[in-house]
């Protein structure tokens, strides 16, 4: 899909080719033009602006030098952050920011939710929305703000998995438990991968960022979403450390719960170890067992089992071993 947005009364409008919502804009006009999962006549009409646009693959590449360049005065910048797939699966997937004088050019191949809620409080940006610039910054401010909610909710979540686990609660809701903690250090880890790109985008942005008319005011925004972003990772730290934390809590109420259950298996054994010894006695093949001829032999023998379980109950009773 390609969506392509002007400056609007009220952050961004988009401009649909087909049906356009005013009269003259186009593509070309845009200040924002987006692309999602694109076809190979979107990729055409973009590049006939004079923007290569890179593929997934090359999007995926890990070196920095083809993450971060510039080529033909454009700034080509990739990030990785969270988002959705179309079949509604979590991820971490490259998003391309390729910004020139004229325009900005987003390449994307999943769906975060940043990009579906920036167009409508762009104008509401610290950067505003009147330059392609000022677009690129009030998408990363949104893009930040959006890991900050998501650093929050796993603070919730991880809040919730403590009670629960602190708890007076089944096995089965700690194995549960644990696969919470787990989901949320999973996401926790995505989190921390897009602030330490966007961290690095930014850098690269203000040593590129050339002089002119309100360049100090966008120095300042900059250094602003860096701070920003160091005190997010500072956050996710703290999270990281949360999530250890409860993870070996967990793991510890499972064994706990695990030995419980064995000691119950380990006392009820040795109250019946005495009885089984008196029944393999009598249970031998000898000649001379008198006991076995006399009226009171089975009573006798059903007696010293029973009483050598009691004996043997009271004294773990006596030792508090129950």
């Amino acid at each position: 899909m390609l969506h392509a947005y002007v400056a609007g009364k009220r952050g961004l409008m988009r401009v649909d080719q087909d049906t356009p919502m005013a009269p003259g804009p186009q593509i070309s006009d845009a200040l924002w033009v987006d692309l999602y999962r694109p076809l190979d006549s979107q990729i055409a009409a973009v590049e006939a602006l004079g923007v290569e646009v890179p593929t997934l693959a090359d999007m995926e590449e890990i070196e920095i030098s083809n993450r971060l360049y510039r080529d033909d005065g454009i700034d080509y910048m990739t990030v990785v952050v969270p988002g959705q797939t179309p079949e509604g699966r979590h991820v971490s997937g490259p998003v391309t920011f390729i910004l020139g004088p004229k325009r900005l050019i987003t390449v994307r191949h999943h769906t975060p939710r940043s990009f579906e809620t920036f167009p409508d409080r762009a104008d509401r940006a610290t950067a505003g929305c009147s330059t392609p610039d000022r677009i690129f910054l009030g998408l990363i401010d949104e893009i930040v703000a959006r890991q900050a909610d998501l650093l929050e909710g796993i603070g919730r979540a991880l809040d919730a998995v403590s009670a629960r686990v602190l708890g007076n609660v089944t096995q089965d809701e700690l194995q549960h438990a644990l696969g919470e903690v787990g989901r949320q250090g999973e996401l926790l880890g995505r989190i921390r991968l897009a602030l330490l790109t966007l961290e690095r985008t930014l850098s690269f942005y203000d040593q590129t960022l050339v002089a002119g008319t309100g360049t100090k005011e966008l120095h300042g925004v900059v250094k602003s979403q860096i701070r920003d972003i160091g005190s997010l990772s500072e956050h996710g730290d703290f999270l990281s450390s949360r999530v250890s934390l409860t993870v070996d809590a967990t793991l510890g109420m499972i064994n706990l719960a695990q030995n419980q259950t064995v000691r119950i298996v380990s006392v009820v054994a040795a109250l019946f170890m005495p009885p089984t010894l008196i029944a393999s006695m009598y249970g031998m093949n000898f000649n001379n067992m008198p006991e076995l001829n006399q009226p009171w032999g089975y009573p006798m023998a059903i007696a010293l089992m029973v009483g050598s379980a009691v004996g043997t109950w009271a004294f773990f009773k006596w030792k508090n071993w129950l």
